[in-house]
């Protein structure tokens, strides 16, 4: 099959023809018909992620079809149409038990644990516990652009910030991520503020949802202005970039008893970012992580999108070949700007 592939952290990100992957008693092979490109598997790349191992192909946010199975698989079939979410449980653990299997105890990830989703083929582990299946009105690439991104941000504002009706909610960053997080609160009645640098993101923003937004390139104590522009603070804040800068921003910006959700990826020089942990205490805040969504909680994220709540399709911005990614991904050409870029041609 033909996939991208490094060698080494940092270096040449190449297309080349590799083995097929085998699905294993309780796997699948599926046929990659599209899959996003993301800021983790940049990440990845870089070597911020222990479970790589090289040579690696990345690639976690996927859409296609079902090619083989192991021989314990009951409830999927060669020809099914799927999505996976970026995080497989393994459907044995305690957290899996829970029915947490975001956070799983043997979770494995296409593209951080295994070889992933730039490619024609991709295997997925404990099949019919993690493969979800596609409506049939709901194409490969916006299947694909649900990926880590819309799914984590669904989980994060609906199940970790419980956002309500009329609650000011604060996206700090407005990438995938956040353009997604704005899309999903505005859909639940929420008023949204975005903040961010690029006055691109911040028109998509307000195309998405967002009643204001903040620029915050021009603004010199960020917190301050959310607080004026909300009058009183956020109920609700997500961080949907992942930096020092935009975690403490979304802390400090709470109004009394508020709930920050972190989202994006806290890596590299940022994995131990400093809290405004004296404004937790003293406004009895809520602080709160988002790892994914467990593939049991799609239909009501499915059902949102089929009866024209949710519109993520507005949010890929490019299609690119494989060729293009693999050439793309170190330069971060496709991580920069607004909207989602997929892979949708091998």
């Amino acid at each position: 099959m033909k996939a991208a592939l490094y060698e080494r952290f940092g270096g040449p990100v190449a297309v080349a023809e590799l083995p097929e992957p085998e699905p294993g008693p309780e796997g699948a092979v599926l046929e990659v018909r599209a899959t996003g490109i993301c800021r983790s598997d940049w990440h990845g790349w870089l070597g911020h992620d222990p479970d790589i191992r090289l040579p690696h192909v990345p690639g976690h946010e996927l859409a296609g079809v079902v090619v083989e199975v192991g021989r314990q698989v009951r409830n999927f079939a060669p020809g099914d149409r799927v999505t996976v979410p970026f995080v497989c449980g393994c459907g044995h653990c305690p957290q899996c038990a829970s029915g947490n299997e975001q956070v799983c105890d043997r979770q494995s990830q296409p593209g951080f644990t295994h070889w992933g989703s730039y490619a024609e083929r991709v295997r997925i582990d404990y099949a019919d516990r993690n493969l979800v299946r596609l409506p049939d009105a709901l194409d490969f690439v916006t299947a694909a652009s649900l990926g880590c991104r819309f799914a984590t941000s669904f989980r994060a504002v609906v199940a970790q910030g419980r956002v309500a009706a009329g609650q000011w909610v604060a996206v700090h960053g407005c990438g995938g991520v956040g353009l997604s997080a704005v899309m999903i609160a505005a859909a639940l009645g929420a008023r949204v503020l975005a903040i961010d640098v690029n006055d691109a993101a911040l028109a998509l923003a307000r195309q998405a949802g967002a009643e204001a937004c903040i620029d915050a390139a021009r603004v010199d104590d960020v917190p301050a202005a959310i607080r004026d522009a909300t009058g009183g603070g956020a109920a609700v804040s997500l961080d949907a970039l992942g930096s020092a800068v935009t975690a403490f921003n979304s802390v400090a910006c709470l109004a009394k008893r508020g709930r920050h959700v972190q989202v994006g990826l806290m890596a590299g020089d940022d994995s131990r970012a400093p809290l405004p942990l004296e404004l937790v205490i003293a406004r009895e805040l809520e602080v709160v992580g988002s790892h994914g969504m467990q593939a049991h909680r799609y239909p009501d994220m499915l059902a949102m999108i089929l009866d024209g709540r949710l519109d993520p399709a507005r949010l890929v911005g490019r299609r690119v070949t494989l060729a293009e990614a693999a050439a793309g991904l170190g330069s971060e050409v496709y991580l920069r700007g607004p909207g989602i870029s997929v892979i949708d041609r091998f």
